[in-house]
């Protein structure tokens, strides 16, 4: 019954009573406040009441008119503070942001980004600031580290990228990260994340693993969703250009052959059910950035996918790497990833592509260079189709104790979503 509901409120201890008491109270001061100052002629009864002498009028009018309001915030921001105390305590001290994250942002555009490794999780910790309509779409076909390890003695998908992927849209990453992040050095769990522990504990205890992606998402709050490309056991396989074949990603990273083609080691792959419709309703798609061969066209290999990211009336767009990756793109240009990309989708159908301008210092390129990998040098000039935007979208971090380049996540999302803000005014 709902009046059993409402007087729940009414229970000792709740702490919200006095309150709202208080903030009634202290509206229907402000409103005689009002009254004295203004409307005499009104009520007369209750001015002649509260009045003992006409030039009393102006003083307890404004005392009633402060003293009203300033009981009326403190009771309402009390009031508030109570809830939310007790419905989420974590939020306590954060109502504003939570409300912008309820209210605001879910009115945001719908994005779906498609990628994989760590270039999709710098997306979408721009992004989340935004939107929270946000739709990531991960492959799931690392064979490598702890995910690899997973896979192979759970038989449960690879969930590394994925757990990237949820810490980058928590709405309090800065706590989070630290504690799903942290791999464990000794005993049998040597080299598993955290967050990959409870992912594969929560397929274990849920039968599935989109129920547990699900699940870990609603534990940490995320904005958005994350979804797997697909949910078949499937390999990588590349096709080098001397015709032989690499079987799993990261033993295509492994070998020094140029790549020909990527395939799948088993079609039709069907793409997980969510994945389609949220392409389809998108306002916004982008893809990349990511390894090329590893992270971004594996998603384009599952069925249909390319289908329907061809058709979407989504503003389009490809975020090109700030680096060549040994192995994968190695003297790779701008165009050449472009052609690369071709082979497996329209690159006609993007609307833009977003290209770093800023330099690299000299001594990180001389760091990159040791490594086998350089700059992806722009020379799309002159490109039909896609419009071709450039702008500073570098940012140096340190990683596994040394700097590495990576996409601003700041700048890159505020770069996309101006682009796409008079079209999606259109929509």
């Amino acid at each position: 019954m709902k009046w059993k509901r409402f007087l729940r409120w009414l229970y000792p201890g709740m702490g919200v009573k006095r309150w709202a008491a208080l903030a009634a109270l202290a509206m229907l001061a402000f409103i005689f406040g009002l009254v004295l100052l203004f409307g005499k002629g009104l009520i007369r009864w209750l001015y002649a009441l509260l009045v003992p002498a006409p030039g009393y009028a102006l003083l307890i009018g404004s005392l009633l008119l402060a003293g009203g309001l300033a009981g009326a915030i403190l009771g309402v921001h009390r009031f508030l503070r109570s809830v939310i105390k007790g419905v989420a305590p974590q939020a306590l001290g954060q109502a504003g942001e939570v409300i912008y994250s309820q209210r605001v942002l879910s009115r945001g555009p719908e994005v779906v980004a498609l990628g994989g490794g760590t270039g999709l999780s710098v997306l979408l910790r721009g992004l989340k600031e935004y939107t929270s309509n946000i739709t990531a779409v991960v492959t799931v076909m690392d064979t490598g580290g702890s995910s690899g390890r997973l896979r192979r003695e759970m038989e449960i998908l690879p969930p590394g990228d994925i757990r990237n992927c949820i810490i980058a849209l928590a709405d309090d990453e800065s706590r989070i990260a630290a504690l799903f992040q942290h791999r464990f050095r000794e005993g049998s769990f040597n080299g598993h994340s955290l967050g990959n522990l409870v992912i594969a504990g929560l397929q274990e205890r849920l039968g599935r693993f989109d129920l547990a992606i699900a699940e870990m998402s609603h534990i940490l709050n995320i904005r958005g969703r994350v979804l797997p490309a697909t949910l078949e056991q499937v390999d990588l396989v590349a096709e080098m250009e001397d015709g032989g074949f690499v079987r799993g990603e990261t033993e295509i990273v492994k070998d020094p052959r140029r790549i020909k083609r990527m395939l799948l080691s088993k079609q039709p792959v069907p793409p997980y059910e969510q994945v389609l419709e949220g392409i389809s309703r998108a306002e916004l798609i982008v893809l990349g950035p990511g390894s090329l061969f590893t992270s971004i066209i594996p998603n384009l290999l599952v069925e249909d996918v390319v289908r329907e990211i061809e058709q979407a009336r989504a503003k389009k767009f490809y975020i090109l790497n700030l680096m060549t990756q040994p192995g994968e793109t190695d003297g790779f240009t701008a165009r050449d990833h472009l052609r690369a990309l071709g082979e497996y989708i329209d690159v006609s159908k993007f609307d833009y592509i977003i290209v770093n301008s800023q330099p690299i210092p000299e001594p990180l390129l001389r760091q990159y260079a040791a490594e086998g990998a350089g700059p992806v040098i722009n020379d799309l000039s002159g490109l039909e189709g896609p419009e071709v935007i450039t702008a500073d979208l570098l940012e140096i971090v340190e990683l596994e104790g040394k700097p590495t380049v990576k996409h601003n996540s700041k700048r890159l999302a505020k770069l996309i979503m101006e682009t796409a803000r008079p079209q999606r005014a259109r929509l």
